[in-house]
């Protein structure tokens, strides 16, 4: 953030909000239903869930499942007027990874 790269920037802030929730609890259909209000529970904290634990490979899978998609989405911007859009998609694919498989990989996007 303090370079202002803006690419690396908006990368990373997705990237993050795609790990949690990746690490979100699934939701039952009938916990969505619920029941009476006086029988539900009563305090801070009582109906939270603790938030699954990722792997290594998950968190990997994640990043590169991010990295992918921006790559898909920047093949798919053919038109000229999208140009700088799709060259900020494989910049911000590139970012991701580096993080993964180094400097001299991300290169080669």
């Amino acid at each position: 953030m303090r370079a202002r790269d803006k690419a690396a920037v908006s990368a990373l802030r997705a990237t993050l909000a795609a790990l949690d929730n990746a690490e979100a609890v699934p939701v039952d259909e009938a916990d969505l239903r619920g029941s009476a209000l006086e029988h539900s529970p009563v305090g801070v904290g009582v109906a939270e869930v603790a938030r699954r634990e990722l792997s290594e490979q998950s968190v990997v899978d994640v990043v590169r499942a991010e990295a992918a998609e921006r790559l898909e989405v920047a093949a798919q911007l053919t038109a000229p007027a999208h140009a700088d859009r799709a060259a900020r998609l494989r910049a911000e694919a590139a970012v991701l990874l580096r993080f993964l498989d180094g400097p001299e990989t991300a290169l080669e996007y």
